[in-house]
């Protein structure tokens, strides 16, 4: 049994959420992840990346799929932007990935290249734009989404 397979295991034992990332394997990992989704409530592929056929694959186990500053970049994340419109907004999570990614939208050019949650509304900004949504919206949706996820519901709002 792979590591990958063993966290999958624990997870839908304790029916934890599941912060999973796939760079370049994504045949074997729907393969595990489709056998053990049926006892894992909340997956989100995180800093999502792939091509439509791969969301369509995670968006029908019901996974959140997390959008990070990948798509501020115009020169390698005007594919994952494309598809950004093709996830259902309650499926939807803004990510930073930080201390990586930070946006390229960023005007000025902060001195750092250190991303920081701080930098959350920018993603958001290109993100609302693709969607054709007000960015409001989209933070109040992705907040919702975030707290589903993450069994916060309870969690007074300020």
């Amino acid at each position: 049994m792979c590591t990958f397979e063993r966290q999958l295991e624990i997870a839908a034992q304790l029916n934890a959420p599941l912060f999973l990332h796939q760079r370049d394997a994504h045949a074997d990992f729907i393969a595990l992840l489709k056998r053990y989704k049926k006892d894992i409530d909340n997956v989100v592929v995180h800093c999502f990346t792939g091509t439509k056929a791969e969301l369509n694959d995670y968006l029908a186990l019901d996974c959140y799929i997390g959008l990070t500053g990948w798509v501020c970049d115009e020169r390698r994340g005007l594919d994952v932007l494309a598809l950004a419109a093709d996830i259902p907004l309650e499926r939807l999570l803004l990510e930073t990935d930080a201390p990586f990614l930070l946006p390229r939208t960023i005007k000025p050019k902060p001195k750092s290249r250190r991303n920081t949650p701080a930098n959350l509304p920018h993603i958001g900004l290109q993100i609302a734009q693709q969607f054709q949504t007000d960015v409001v919206q989209l933070a109040a949706q992705t907040l919702e989404n975030s707290l589903r996820f993450f069994r916060l519901s309870d969690v007074e709002r300020r």
